[in-house]
């Protein structure tokens, strides 16, 4: 994700970091450079006048707005829904982080780093690796250290040859399975044991949405209908505006160009929240904040930094 002020005046137009542009320049140099020999020949190839009135592209060129404003407004939504399961998905492992200091008796002083000989340390310390595997699974990489730096080491024998996408369901049965063991052993009434579970369930499924997003795209159909149609736009629209437009049809065909393979580029971005594209969502920091509010919680006294943007770049 982009993290950056607003540019303003001239570096409106100079900046690149963050920009889409990065991500059409080829095409749209190419369209450029279409545009400038339609220009120099008049419409001509070889002997033959290439005539193309503005009509056509008046009459497509409304619909495909139109089309490309939905589709991103639809990728957008899918952007914002990842957000929501996200912050969710925190505000879930706070709860549970919450529920188990407050909920289950313990003979001993609660010691943040005491996470094999403390039920209430090893399960929030669950909730974290639950994300940092919930995000593994969804970039489709594996970071072992990540999730192995707050499991036991019973629990990693379990966790690691498992696959990534049943990786967070395993973290996860670990947490109902201790709590099983706090209502036997009567370190929680019953009742209360209750509300924990429907905690562990809302996390599950917070993740299980969150793969239902990774796992269904925008239809092909649709979305290979929009490439074609903008490309086909943008690069037969020299030959529709020479005879008007003139000389100035370079700038002309740049800025629709622009505008037409920008949007088509951003809904990519967009409809796929969980990678590592500049406008995908920062599941990095997002893990980060997770584990620095629970610390919290447990009392650490080694409490992680925020991750920060490199190059006005959060992931």
């Amino acid at each position: 994700m982009i993290v950056r002020e607003r540019p303003t005046g001239l570096s409106l137009f100079l900046t690149l970091r963050g920009s889409v542009l990065q991500r059409i320049r080829w095409k749209l140099c190419l369209n450029i450079l279409l545009a400038v020999l339609v220009t120099l020949a008049h419409g001509y190839l070889f002997d033959i006048k290439i005539t193309v009135t503005p009509i056509p592209f008046t009459l497509i060129g409304l619909p495909l707005a139109i089309f490309l404003g939905f589709r991103n407004n639809t990728a957008y939504d899918r952007y914002w829904e990842g957000r929501k399961l996200w912050g969710d998905l925190n505000i879930r492992a706070r709860t549970l982080a919450r529920q188990c200091l407050s909920l289950i008796d313990s003979p001993q002083v609660l010691d943040a780093r005491n996470r094999d000989g403390d039920v209430r340390v090893r399960m929030v310390h669950r909730a974290i690796a639950h994300a940092h595997a919930l995000r593994e699974q969804l970039r489709d990489h594996v970071d072992d250290r990540s999730v192995e730096r707050w499991l036991t080491a019973a629990d990693w024998e379990k966790v690691r040859g498992l696959p990534l996408a049943h990786r967070g369901d395993a973290i996860v049965q670990a947490n109902a399975h201790d709590l099983a063991q706090c209502i036997r052993a009567g370190q929680i009434d019953p009742c209360m044991a209750t509300k924990l579970d429907e905690t562990l369930t809302q996390m599950t499924f917070a993740a299980a949405s969150c793969e239902r997003l990774r796992h269904t795209p925008m239809p092909f159909s649709y979305t290979l209908l929009l490439h074609r149609t903008a490309h086909l736009y943008c690069f037969l629209l020299p030959f529709g505006l020479v005879d008007v437009t003139g000389f100035m049809t370079p700038f002309v065909v740049t800025i629709v160009a622009y505008t037409f393979f920008g949007l088509d580029a951003l809904g990519d971005e967009l409809e796929e929240p969980f990678g590592t594209d500049n406008n995908d969502l920062p599941l990095d920091a997002l893990c980060r904040g997770m584990e620095m509010n629970l610390l919290q919680l447990l009392g650490d006294t080694d409490i992680p930094a925020p991750t920060q943007p490199v190059d006005y770049r959060l992931t």
